[in-house]
């Protein structure tokens, strides 16, 4: 089987700091993780300040249908409204290789 890795890159809102993101992002632990396909998540900051939220998902329809519900949830308002939406990219992407420790 092959997944499929979600790769969102963003900037934060100006006044929005890097905790206040990491706790607004652990809200929506429950529903990402009750998601059908759903793998695995990371969250990571680069030292220029963009933001990357990479998960794996079984396949291609979980990743979208979560990217669809996802908007609709109620932790979804605060979430968005640190993140600066004229920096957002979104690609989905099959893994053709896998390296694990």
């Amino acid at each position: 089987m092959t997944h499929v890795v979600e790769i969102v890159t963003f900037k934060l809102t100006d006044g929005t700091s890097p905790e206040e993101f990491v706790k607004l992002s652990e809200t929506t632990e429950a529903f990402v993780r009750a998601a059908p396909g759903f793998t695995h998540r990371q969250l990571s900051q680069g030292e220029d300040g963009r933001w990357t939220d990479y998960v794996i998902w079984n396949d291609m329809e979980a990743a979208k249908d979560v990217a669809a519900q996802f908007p609709q949830q109620d932790f979804a308002p605060a979430l968005m409204a640190a993140i600066n939406p004229e920096s957002v990219e979104i690609r989905h992407e099959y893994v053709l290789w896998k390296m694990t420790a």
